[in-house]
C-alpha cells in the first residue's frame, strides 16, 4: 500500500516535468521566430537606406550629366557635388562670389531642388551643407593663418547660402518646401582642414601631397540620416 502512495506522488511530478519542458520549447522557438523576424526588419532598414543613397545619387547624376564638365562639377559616393574651379567660384583671397559662379549657381539650385526635395527623401536626408574649402596658403590677416581661412571658407559658403536664398527658385517654393530647406541647408567653413590631393581624395586620407588649386573648392554635400536609421535598427534587435 505505502508503495503504491509513493508512486501516485511521483507520477504527477513527471507529467509536470513534461509540461515545463513543452513550455520551454515553445518558448524557445518563439524567441528564435522573434529574433528572426527582427532580423528581418534591420535587414530591411539598412536595405531600404543603401537604395536611397543609390537612388539619390543617381538621380543627382542624371540631373546634372551635362554640367559636369560645362561647370567643373564632382559629383561623389558620399553624396557631395564639388564645384572644383578656384577661378570661377570667388576671387583669390575674397568671399565675393564672381559673376559666372552666380550664373552657375542660378541654373544650378533648380536642378538640385528638383532631386533633394522629392517626398521619398523627406525622412531620408538630415542636413545638405554648403562647405566652403581653401588653400593652405597664408591670408595674412593674424598669426594663425589656419583661422584667417576659416573666417575666408566660412564667409564664402554663408554668401553662397545667401545667394541661393535670393533666387526665384528657393522663393516661390511651397512653404513646405522652404521649411524644409531652412531646416536642412547649413553654412560651413572648414579652411584648410580638408584638402584634397590630385585625385580629389582627402589628403589627410591618402597621405598624398595637397593639391592647392583642387583643395579650393565648394561642395554641397547631402548627410543622410544615417543615425536615425541605426538607432532604428539597434531597438529592434534590443
Amino acid at each position: 500500500m505505502s508503495g503504491t502512495k509513493k508512486d501516485s506522488h511521483w507520477i504527477p511530478l513527471a507529467d509536470l516535468m513534461t509540461v515545463l519542458m513543452v513550455i520551454f520549447l515553445f518558448m524557445s522557438i518563439s524567441y528564435m521566430a522573434l529574433v528572426e523576424k527582427r532580423q528581418k526588419e534591420q535587414n530591411q532598414i539598412f536595405k531600404d537606406y543603401e537604395e536611397s543613397k543609390i537612388t539619390l545619387y543617381n538621380e543627382l547624376n542624371e540631373a546634372f550629366k551635362n554640367d559636369f564638365a560645362k561647370w567643373d562639377l564632382k559629383l561623389d559616393n558620399d553624396l557631395s557635388i564639388k564645384f572644383t574651379n578656384p577661378q570661377v567660384l570667388f576671387p583669390t583671397g575674397k568671399s565675393d562670389i564672381t559673376p559666372h559662379f552666380q550664373s552657375i549657381l542660378t541654373d544650378f539650385l533648380p536642378k538640385y531642388l528638383s532631386v533633394v526635395l522629392q517626398e521619398k527623401y523627406k525622412n531620408k536626408i538630415a542636413e545638405i551643407r554648403i562647405e566652403g574649402h581653401t588653400d593652405t596658403k597664408p591670408i595674412g590677416l593674424t598669426n594663425d593663418p589656419y583661422i584667417d581661412n576659416m573666417k575666408l571658407s566660412q564667409d564664402r559658403g554663408r554668401n553662397v547660402l545667401a545667394f541661393l536664398r535670393s533666387q526665384k527658385s528657393f522663393l516661390y517654393l511651397h512653404p513646405t518646401e522652404k521649411e524644409r530647406l531652412q531646416y536642412w541647408l547649413t553654412a560651413n567653413g572648414l579652411s584648410y582642414g580638408r584638402t584634397v590631393d590630385k585625385d580629389y581624395k582627402l589628403s589627410f586620407e591618402s597621405k598624398q601631397a595637397v593639391n592647392n588649386d583642387k583643395s579650393r573648392r565648394v561642395e554641397f554635400r547631402i548627410v543622410t540620416t544615417s543615425e536615425t536609421i541605426i538607432k532604428e535598427a539597434l531597438k529592434n534587435i534590443e
